[in-house]
């Protein structure tokens, strides 16, 4: 029967991707027609959908700098959302369903959690993760991980008090990098991943903590390493085939009765005033509005931390058993809207933006981007290896400045001596300010394909008449962003090939040379 499942979950993925949508709302669409005939979740799903979240959380930690989760709009941000919505919602709920007041707030916060498989992955997919906005919802998630560890306390049983030694896990941070510098470049690198995610979270949930938050902590353990990139592209593919099973166990949760459909379309409809909330808390931490709401969007959807909430209540006899099934539909249906909402956020924003501008304080914005370019005559956006690369070749002969939307590779670059600015090339207002006078030529080497297409389109909606080149993995992806105003596009694999080639050619000319 897990045959069918898989087979039916990549038909509907397929079938999803087909018409613009994340392959996900196909797998979580497979569950409720799974679920409608009479199939139920199995131990065997249940082990790799736990897997897969992990891996994700795993992942995660191994981009992640614990210095940023000390910012004031992190923590404060985070904690302020969460208890606004939980009054809010908890208010709604308590009026609404006639709930007595305690199970109300207890739901409300429930709500006010959000999915961090759903963020996570859009992100993700967005090449994201480490932007401003990206880090900013990372860090609220961590948040909300904290908090829940401590609901869970109060509602439930305490952690182990052995957890208190999990305070000395970064002692063994310098085996953990020996370990990962041993493990060569093959399949050993995947197992040692796969070990270090499963175990970690295994020894979290015996103390009675967050698994997931166990998998994140020895992800973050190795994040400093310089093969930590190598080992989440290794885990990449093995993390997406088991969240395949994540979502099948979501819709094979419950279906719904047209009581609990209408229960959940109620609290569906509460998913714009998170989302809104949150956008006006962030703003307060002096965020920019763009800032603000590629954050809040990217939350905006509920947590599957809300089906234990749940659970503990149905166990302690203060709710029906029914807000299982409902509060399942409500979070499998925000993920479906919250996954196309995500894709869209950029153009969304641009649509948005002069109303949303609207909202920003004049102070001094924590995530501000450059005017001035100097006197540079190139421009290279997107400071990864490619730009990099790019940056150290152009600079031997023309003024050159990089940007980039990751802050800490900003920083490696200013310890290196390159001159490199954080900006976001998908933010429409950075186009609006940026003074490209001197500027001649500018390299699109972004890693995302849409970036590359953004920033084009605003080049030249903005009169920019330079030359603008870009790199590209496939064809599809050079006629976009040639249709959006580049001049010339390069195939990564190609030039790589190609500059082997003429190197070769070149020492074999100075060795005839030297011969003769």
């Amino acid at each position: 029967m897990d045959a069918l499942w898989i087979c039916l979950a990549f038909a509907a993925g397929l079938l999803a991707h087909r018409i613009g949508l994340p392959p996900l709302v196909g797998y979580l669409a497979a569950g409720f027609g799974l679920h409608a005939a009479g199939e139920r979740s199995g131990p065997a799903i249940e082990q790799v959908a736990h897997l897969g979240v992990l891996l994700l959380m795993f992942t995660i930690g191994l981009k992640l700098r614990l210095q940023y989760l000390a910012r004031p709009e992190i923590w404060g941000g985070g904690l302020a959302h969460l208890g606004l919505f939980a009054l809010l919602a908890g208010v709604l709920v308590w009026l609404l369903a006639a709930q007595a007041p305690g199970p109300a707030t207890a739901l409300g916060l429930a709500l006010g959690f959000s999915s961090t498989v759903i963020a996570a992955k859009s992100l993700e997919a967005k090449q994201e993760l480490r932007s401003f906005h990206g880090r900013v919802a990372i860090g609220i998630l961590i948040v909300q991980d904290l908090a829940a560890v401590g609901l869970l306390s109060v509602a439930a049983e305490a952690p182990h008090p052995g957890a208190a030694l999990l305070l000395l896990l970064p002692l063994a941070r310098p085996l953990l990098l020996k370990l990962l510098s041993a493990c060569g470049h093959d399949e050993l690198l995947l197992v040692f991943g796969l070990a270090l995610a499963a175990g970690a979270g295994a020894l979290f949930h015996a103390l009675g903590l967050s698994a997931e938050l166990g998998a994140l902590a020895a992800g973050a353990l190795l994040a400093a390493h310089g093969r930590a990139g190598e080992l989440a592209s290794a885990l990449w593919g093995l993390k997406e085939a088991f969240l395949l099973g994540f979502f099948l166990q979501i819709g094979l949760a419950g279906g719904p009765d047209a009581a609990t459909f209408f229960g959940a379309l109620g609290l569906l409809l509460l998913l714009p005033l998170k989302a809104a909330a949150l956008f006006l808390v962030l703003i307060a931490f002096r965020l920019r509005a763009r800032s603000a709401f590629l954050s809040a969007l990217s939350l905006a959807s509920y947590s599957e931390f809300a089906l234990i909430v749940a659970q503990l209540g149905v166990q302690a006899g203060w709710l029906d058993a029914q807000w299982l099934t409902l509060l399942a539909l409500a979070i499998a249906a925000s993920f479906a809207l919250g996954a196309p909402l995500n894709r869209l956020a950029h153009p969304l924003f641009e649509r948005w933006e002069a109303r949303l501008l609207g909202f920003e304080r004049h102070v001094r914005h924590p995530d501000e981007e450059p005017i001035h370019l100097g006197a540079a005559h190139l421009l290279v956006i997107g400071m990864g290896r490619a730009g990099t690369v790019a940056y150290d070749y152009l600079v031997q002969h023309e003024r050159v400045v990089g940007l980039d939307s990751d802050l800490s590779r900003v920083g490696d670059h200013l310890h290196a001596g390159r001159r490199v600015l954080y900006a976001d090339a998908e933010d429409p207002g950075l186009w609006h300010h940026l003074h490209l006078s001197g500027i001649r030529a500018v390299l699109l080497m972004m890693r995302d394909a849409e970036a590359r297409v953004i920033a084009a389109r605003q080049l030249r909606r903005h009169g920019f008449t330079g030359l603008v080149a870009a790199i590209s993995h496939y064809p599809d992806e050079a006629a976009a962003v040639t249709a959006a105003g580049a001049d010339m596009t390069f195939t990564r694999l190609d030039q790589v090939g190609l500059g082997l080639a003429e190197h070769v050619l070149g020492e074999l000319k100075q060795r005839a040379a030297a011969g003769g």
